[in-house]
Parts: C-alpha cells; sequence; structure tokens
C-alpha cells in the first residue's frame, strides 16, 4: 500500500473503541484494561539457541515483555525447547512467541515439545496454505493452540495478502453502483483476512479471549485508517506495528506519527516498532523507541526520563549535552537493579539544561534538575531537589556529582521492594 497513490484520503474520523478482549500470555494480559504491552522480535537463525536466546535475554533485560521469534524449519522448531532451557538457566521468563508462515501445521505436529514451549503463536492467514489446502493448513494450528492452550495472533500484512480474497473483492467492486477505490478495496481485503480467521479460529474451538489481531502496512495514513476500521468492526485484542517502517530517524519518525494516533484514541494493546537496526546497533534500539512512545504520552512509565535543552547561542559548550546523554545511560545502566528495588522509580523525573533562561523552571518542575551556566553567566550550577534549590556544583566534577545526587534521592525517595 504505497504513500504515493493519490487515490488515498485521510482517515475517517475516530469513533470510540469498545474494550477489547483481554488475552493472557504466560504471565503477561494483553487487552482488557490490562497496561499497553511492549513487543519485539528476534533476528538471529533460531536454529542457533545460544545466540537466540543470548538476544532474546538482551530484548527482555531492555524492557520488552513478549519476544517474537522466527519458526520455519524443523531444526528451527527443535532449538525451541533448547533456547527455553537456556532462558531459564539465565532467570528469563519472558512470553516467547513462535512466528509461523507456510508450514506451521507440519512443525507444530513433528515438535510437540516446541508446540507446549511457545506462549503463542502467531500466523498469517495470507500464506497459511493455498488453495484447498488453506482452510486444513489453518486449522491444524488453530487444533494445536486448542491442545495446549495457547493464543494465536492472526497477523494479517499488506505484502503477504491472500490474493484469492483480493481477486473477489475486486470482483465484488465491479459490481457496486459507485466503486471503491483500490486502496479501499486493499484495505477491506486486509480487514476481512484478519477479521474471518478470527471467527474460522472461533468456530474451530479457540476461544475469543486467545486471539489477537493485527493488519499491518507500511504507509502511515493507510494503517491509521485500516486500525480505526478494524476497531470499529471487532473487539478482539489488537497487536500494534507499522511494518517495515525503516532504518534510524524514518522508522522512528513513522512508527511514532501512525502509532501515537491509534493510541490516543484508545486503539492497541501491543505495540512494535519494527526498526531496521543500524548495522551493528543492537536490537535493543526497537524496545527502547517503544516505551519511550508510551511513556512520552503518559501512557505507562518504563524509566526515568531526561528533559534536556537543544542548546542555541547562550550556551557555552557541549559540557550540558554530555551530561543529559551521561545522566541517561547511567539511569539506563541502573534500571535493570532500581526496577526490582525501588518501588515507583520509573516515575523520577529529570532535567539537565544549558543556560539562565529555562533551566532554573524546567529543573524546579522536575524531580531533580540542573541548570548550567550559560554565555555570561557565573561558573555555577545550581541544583534543585523536588522544586527548591538544594545546592550548587562548581569545578570540574559536576557530572560526577551530580550522578551522586541522584542515586542519594533514588535511595531516600523511593520505597525499597521487599527482596
Amino acid at each position: 500500500m504505497s504513500d504515493k497513490s493519490s487515490s488515498i484520503s485521510r482517515p475517517a474520523e475516530p469513533e470510540q473503541r469498545r474494550p477489547s478482549v483481554g488475552v493472557r500470555i504466560g504471565k503477561v494480559t494483553v487487552g482488557g484494561g490490562a497496561p499497553i504491552v511492549v513487543q519485539s522480535m528476534t533476528n538471529t537463525d533460531t536454529e542457533d539457541p545460544a545466540s537466540t536466546a543470548r538476544q532474546i535475554a538482551e530484548l527482555a533485560r531492555a524492557g520488552s515483555e513478549l519476544v517474537r521469534i522466527t519458526v520455519n524449519t524443523p531444526a528451527a522448531a527443535a532449538a525451541v525447547p533448547r533456547i527455553h532451557e537456556r532462558l531459564q538457566m539465565m532467570g528469563v521468563e519472558v512470553p516467547i512467541i513462535g512466528d509461523f508462515h507456510y508450514n506451521g501445521h507440519q512443525l507444530l505436529e513433528q515438535e510437540p515439545a516446541c508446540a507446549e514451549v511457545l506462549a503463542k503463536y502467531r500466523i498469517n492467514p495470507g500464506n497459511v496454505g493455498f488453495g484447498k489446502k488453506k482452510d486444513s493448513q489453518f486449522a491444524a494450528i488453530i487444533e494445536k493452540a486448542i491442545q495446549y492452550g495457547k493464543p494465536v495472533r492472526i497477523g494479517a500484512n499488506w505484502g503477504s495478502l491472500d490474493q484469492s480474497m483480493v481477486a473477489a473483492l475486486m470482483d465484488e467492486n465491479h459490481t457496486r453502483a459507485e466503486p471503491w477505490d483500490a486502496a479501499l478495496v486493499a484495505r477491506e481485503a486486509l480487514i476481512r483476512s484478519a477479521v474471518d480467521s478470527a471467527i474460522r479460529a472461533e468456530e474451530i474451538g479457540l476461544p475469543r479471549e486467545r486471539i489477537i489481531l493485527s493488519c499491518k502496512v507500511s504507509g502511515v495514513q493507510e494503517l491509521i485508517a485500516v486500525y480505526r476500521d478494524l476497531a470499529r468492526r471487532c473487539d478482539y485484542a489488537l497487536h500494534l506495528g507499522l511494518t517495515e517502517a525503516g532504518m534510524g530517524s524514518k522508522g522512528i519518525t513513522a512508527s511514532s506519527a501512525a502509532l501515537a494516533v491509534l493510541l490516543q484514541e484508545g486503539i492497541g494493546d501491543t505495540i512494535r516498532i519494527s526498526l531496521t537496526p543500524e548495522p551493528g546497533a543492537p536490537r535493543t534500539g526497537e524496545v527502547v523507541v517503544a516505551q519511550e512512545l508510551l511513556q512520552t504520552m503518559g501512557l505507562r512509565a518504563f524509566t526515568p526520563l531526561v528533559t534536556a535543552c537543544p542548546g542555541c547561542g547562550r550556551t557555552t559548550s557541549e559540557f550540558f549535552q554530555e551530561l543529559a546523554k551521561t545522566v541517561q545511560e547511567h539511569v539506563r545502566d541502573r534500571m535493570p537493579e532500581w526496577r526490582v528495588k525501588y518501588d515507583g522509580v520509573e516515575n523520577l523525573t529529570l532535567a539537565v539544561m544549558g543556560c539562565v533562561v529555562n533551566g532554573p523552571g524546567e529543573s524546579k518542575h522536575a524531580n531533580i534538575g540542573i541548570s548550567l551556566p550559560g554565555n555570561g553567566e557565573a561558573p555555577a550550577a545550581p541544583v534543585f531537589i523536588d522544586g527548591e534549590k538544594a545546592m550548587t556544583l562548581r569545578g570540574e566534577r559536576i557530572a560526577e556529582e551530580f550522578i551522586g545526587i541522584l542515586d542519594d534521592y533514588v535511595a531516600r525517595r523511593y520505597r525499597a521492594l521487599p527482596g
């Protein structure tokens, strides 16, 4: 579905979405009024249990609450129980989702240990089977989910739509007195693929509270339109994500633009930011973006965020930028420990400002803030704690001293959790 199509209109205004049905995935609940869940996916070869378990652990420690892995070959399916064992030895309990395309019915039948260990199955109605085999192969996967008590995400994708359904809808469209444009027909095909498959799964015996739907496209306006329509037409839990979002700022901007609109309207129960990692960059970047999107929207809190000014001609050096980076990295490094030790520390707010214009004001609004000296200002950095000026830092050790103040505040301010 291309952004370049001139026939695509702006999405219709939203209607109030009815509450979604909650789905239990391991110890995580998706939908039903539960907090929006962050999901990610590995890019390792699942046939390699060591590297896959290691990346799952990295994603989980970064804050991914569900992790999906590719299960595409008999060897990959056979490796899933070994991956699970490695994660248990590492103390990682994140639910693992198996991503199946084309041969999921065979792999789940041939590797019952894989079928049992996975917390959820993800299937694509566009490639679960073709022709006469489609219904039987879809049913085989659903029956395995019923047998092992697993939820299923039925994930339709614009890049792999069932072409027979598209053709049927095109034929149907030709009979309309006022035919729809091609974009609307494509949207209808995507939604029907997901919803009709969910209805079929229920007919086979899979409970509604074990079904999650997604309808992914790569264009921002199309994604908004598709999910608004999907949310109006069903109460299944919904997984949000802009498929093939891209790399770097483009992927972050596109995903945030689409998902923020939908989340603001109450649409979406779990999200993934499908970023292409920069060469050599960790896979965890997509988890950080998902968390920051939810946190900056006020929907969840994961880690203290740092308010920092962008800098201008009044700021005399890059020191405030370096301090902001140091503080943010320190917080993220400490959060795995803080999260299990202190109740509510994720709500801590910090400010690192570069001059007197907004520095004191922003610092007073944060739990802890520092206003560094700008051009022409006295070489002193007042520190504000809970809205009051607490001290002034000077000299070469401002960064170390501010980090010390931060650590001391966390230890004093937040109630220790039972350990």
